[in-house]
């Protein structure tokens, strides 16, 4: 069973001589089936009035057809989201005598330029999508780790909570507890259907509607996660070198109020500070969201300006991620010999100086007298910086003393730049040396640069 998920973007109207009408919301979904194979064309109905409409499409999308029948303001705007997402396959269909010479100065340097060009002809079209989404027919492999955002919800007579959505990454299977983001909720999946067939599971790529037990519908909204992955996380703040357009004219300011867009959200946030250093779109931010943002370590995020004008796309920025950790890396106990290859382990003493870029050391920071529960610091030693991720085993409700303690231990030792954040694993918090205050995180190990 293969499914393909295609935006359409440009002229609005063409989807609707490919595929069969179905939900409307901000986003009009055409699909087509042929036997057990289907696709689903995606249209941004509100744009160009609202942007998320067009950033939902593109985000939710593995294909992308471009249908231009003028060269505007707004082409040049879908052009670069398009780009900005990387959405490097698709087609192109030319309308009002447009020539591709004439579309070739805008493409060049984008994901676009390698789109292949077609006829305005909706049944060869029809044909060749289920072709590809046949050929492109994915299987789940073994367990299940996938995410699937939320597009819309509703409640139904006889099935209770149902979801509409589109496997955004891996898979997932019928029966399966998934998690339910920001919430925390676990939640039963009792069923999945694909284009109203029911399907035993979903892979990436599927337009699906879920069956929930657990959840009420009024409970869900928009931009939620259903996952099994254990490596989705939340993060309210978010620090590094940011990706600005070419088109983009001006640096970043600090105060600037902008919208962060990933999956099936786009959180509003400030930017907290800019160092431009020699090119200003290639600086190093840092930027508060309002609400938490949902996302698997070292995802890239889109920058959006809604006051921006003619262009409201800025660019990319990546997700918070450990680094030089995979989410399948397991601390070892204290009880096992640590890994130093470099420096040796004395005193609470960690020498640095001598070790090189992807060195990693595993030392001991602190050991809770009552729980005896071994407090890990993972560090990576770099010739400018320090990497650091705390865990704990067992899990441990943090305490203001072991803040102390930890702070206390590494602010003694040698480095040029240095932060951490120590994660609890039972109230799901993560607490910054800086000013010990509560922000809410992942499971998983939150990386420090």
């Amino acid at each position: 069973m293969g499914n393909l998920n295609i935006a359409v973007v440009g002229t609005p109207g063409y989807a609707g001589t490919v595929g069969k009408k179905g939900t409307v919301t901000d986003m009009t979904f055409y699909d087509h089936k042929a036997g057990t194979d289907s696709f689903t064309l995606i249209e941004p109905s509100k744009y160009p009035e609202k942007l998320s409409s067009l950033f939902y499409s593109v985000a939710m999308s593995e294909f992308c057809i471009l249908v231009v029948d003028k060269i505007d303001s707004f082409l040049g705007e879908t052009i670069v989201m398009v780009d900005s997402l990387g959405i490097d396959k698709g087609f192109i269909i030319l309308r009002n005598y447009i020539q591709p010479e004439q579309l070739a100065p805008i493409l060049a340097g984008t994901c676009l330029e390698h789109y292949e060009y077609r006829e305005e002809d909706p049944i060869k079209m029809r044909e060749e999508l289920i072709a590809m989404a046949k050929a492109a027919a994915k299987q789940p492999g073994e367990g299940s780790c996938g995410s699937c955002p939320v597009d819309s919800h509703f409640n139904v007579k006889g099935v209770g909570t149902v979801v509409l959505g589109s496997v955004i990454d891996g898979y997932f299977r019928k029966h399966d507890k998934m998690k339910v983001f920001p919430i925390n909720r676990e939640v039963i999946l009792k069923s999945i259907q694909k284009h109203d067939i029911d399907a035993d599971d979903g892979v990436k790529g599927d337009h699906v509607g879920l069956a929930l037990r657990g959840i009420e519908s009024d409970e869900l909204d928009r931009g939620y996660v259903l996952t099994t992955d254990a490596s989705v996380k939340m993060s309210r703040s978010v620090s590094g070198k940011s990706s600005l357009v070419k088109y983009w004219p001006t640096p970043l300011k600090e105060g600037m109020v902008l919208h962060l867009g990933h999956w099936m959200q786009m959180v509003p946030c400030r930017v907290t500070a800019v160092d431009d250093g020699s090119d200003f779109r290639q600086a190093q931010v840092a930027l508060e969201m309002d609400s938490d943002m949902i996302h698997k370590p070292g995802d890239r995020a889109i920058l959006m300006y809604l006051e921006g004008g003619k262009l409201r796309v800025l660019g990319s920025i990546i997700l918070p991620r450990p680094r030089f950790l995979s989410r399948d890396h397991r601390v070892p106990h204290w009880g096992q010999a640590p890994s130093a290859p470099s420096g040796t382990l004395q005193r609470g003493h960690c020498p640095v100086s001598s070790a090189s870029a992807a060195s990693t050391l595993i030392w001991r920071v602190y050991k809770t007298a009552k729980t005896r529960t071994n407090v890990i610091m993972t560090m990576d030693a770099a010739p400018d910086a320090i990497t650091w991720v705390l865990t704990s085993e067992p899990p441990v409700s943090i305490t203001t003393a072991m803040i102390r303690a930890i702070r206390t231990t590494i602010m003694a030792m040698p480095q040029r730049a240095m932060s951490f954040v120590l994660m609890d694993d039972e109230s799901n918090r993560s607490y910054n040396y800086i000013d010990e205050s509560p922000d809410r995180y992942g499971y998983m190990w939150y990386a420090i640069t």
